[in-house]
């Protein structure tokens, strides 16, 4: 067996492994085992295109180059998943798309620098045969494009996700116009260098692509973000597969396609969990007019609370229902949050989890950190299965959510988030929010939530108060108390 066959051999298992990954990170129970899934196919494919590589007459400068390449992003790879915290994992995988963006623009110049800036080398001669020069082409323009729109517009994202921009969108006259406008100048572009390449069209059509990846999450609001950052994973794919095709690499094609598909579609599932339109937040919030309220109007007077008076509401309670969010990552308070529902469920207490599907600010946030601190699977419900049981609980805990539980978005026909589907936490006999201060949410709406009779406010760092709680709680269950554990 050749070396080429044996290659494409483990490319066909490592596809096999990357479509088992992505089977194994759809459920809590298996998302371990689809990850080292995941892994195991990088590295097999790693090894065949560097045996390929080899058998194609890598040069020993070339090795050494790879080397040293392979060696530098492994270790910074390894540095920062060994620092970056819970809550930096959002920024840190757009800032990983913008890495993929990147690389999609240097394989597309690459690709033309070989063929169509060289017709007479032995790629343009090869591709002159099989009569596929203008394909070439296409795909050179279309690969750049889709890379330097990934490129500038995960930038954006992450700068709007770790708060070095602001996250309110940018709202230029004419900005749907303005996009319009990029996307037919591209096409425009992308013909004329299919019929005439040329380095000056493709730097154009570069130029272009990075302003309109700018401007396309500019545009888009904070309250958006999880949506947006689901959609770069899109593009990242898709940008990997144009590369795929430059390289003729079919396992890149393949894993390309099941990133871009796959993260399309989680984009889509968001957007339905939003009450967003697919196609506006992908076009940068197109078709969106502006809200005729603001959502900053002054709602009343909040009523604040101690620990101990939340540790006594908790203890007389029959059931509490916990709404996580953001501001429980940043706190680094889930492990307080399950100590405190272990505590309650030994005294009888029936305690549950109401998780939205953008709670956070990446899909899937708040069930990894309630995974990490043992919170049993079958406790975390999703928003549609626990909406209906807030009317029948006596507590509701609102530890660093925000907007995801904003009757705003239920009541308020003008309001930024009007029509988003929230929990209704809200029709519970009792609210308690755990908060800093009284500021607004990640998308800058203000919350009527707060100002609600049967709201109380307990502010400080939530982990720090879940400790308090902790130390007023009794630590024996009452007599004739059920333990659910």
């Amino acid at each position: 067996m050749t070396v080429e066959s044996m290659a494409q051999a483990i490319y066909l298992v490592a596809a096999l492994l990357f479509v088992g990954a992505l089977a194994g990170l759809s459920r809590h129970e298996t998302a371990r085992a689809g990850n080292k899934a995941g892994m195991a196919g990088l590295t097999l494919a790693l090894v065949a295109t560097i045996a390929l590589a080899f058998d194609r007459g890598l040069s020993a400068g070339g090795a050494l180059l790879l080397f040293l390449a392979a060696c530098t992003g492994g270790a910074i790879g390894l540095w920062r998943a060994r620092v970056v915290e819970m809550t930096g994992m959002p920024e840190l995988i757009a800032l990983l798309h913008s890495f993929v963006g990147l690389a999609a623009v240097m394989v597309g110049w690459n690709g033309f620098l070989v063929v169509e800036r060289d017709p007479e080398g032995p790629e343009a001669q090869l591709l002159r045969v099989e009569d596929a020069v203008g394909i070439h082409a296409a795909e050179v323009v279309i690969g750049v494009f889709i890379g330097a729109v990934t490129l500038t517009g995960s930038i954006v994202a992450y700068g709007k996700l770790s708060a070095k921009i602001s996250s309110r969108p940018m709202m230029l006259p004419g900005k749907n116009l303005l996009n319009l406008g990029a996307l037919l100048c591209f096409a425009a572009l992308a013909v004329w260098f299919v019929i005439q390449p040329s380095p000056w069209i493709l730097a154009a059509a570069t130029v272009l692509a990075l302003i309109l990846g700018w401007h396309l999450v500019a545009s888009i609001g904070g309250g958006d973000m999880p949506v947006v950052v689901s959609m770069l994973n899109s593009y990242s794919g898709w940008a990997a597969a144009a590369s795929g095709f430059l390289l003729g690499n079919d396992l890149l094609i393949v894993t390309g396609a099941l990133v871009g598909s796959s993260g399309a579609y989680l984009s889509y599932v968001m957007c339905k969990a939003m009450n967003r339109s697919f196609l506006s937040v992908i076009g940068g919030g197109f078709g969106i007019t502006a809200p005729t309220s603001s959502g900053e109007q002054e709602h009343g007077e909040h009523r604040e609370v101690t620990a101990g008076h939340v540790a006594e509401l908790l203890s007389e309670a029959s059931s509490v229902i916990i709404t996580p969010g953001y501001g429980m990552a940043v706190a680094q308070a889930q492990h307080g949050v399950a100590e405190l529902t272990r505590r309650l469920r030994e005294r009888g207490i029936d305690v549950k989890f109401g998780v939205h599907p953008v709670a956070g600010r990446l899909p899937g946030h708040m069930n990894v950190l309630l995974a990490e601190a043992k919170v049993s699977y079958d406790i975390v419900l999703e928003m549609d299965e626990v909406n209906d049981d807030f009317a029948s609980t006596s507590v509701v805990l609102v530890i660093g959510a925000n907007d995801t539980v904003n009757p705003a978005a239920a009541e308020d026909p003008g309001s930024p988030i009007a029509g988003m589907p929230v929990l209704r936490v809200w029709e519970a006999s009792r609210v308690v929010v755990f908060k800093r201060s009284m500021a607004s949410g990640y998308a800058g709406v203000a919350n009527p939530l707060f100002y609600r009779e049967k709201t109380e406010m307990l502010f400080g760092d939530a982990k720090e108060r879940l400790d308090d709680i902790l130390s007023a709680l009794p630590q024996q269950a009452p007599a004739g108390a059920i333990r659910t554990i």
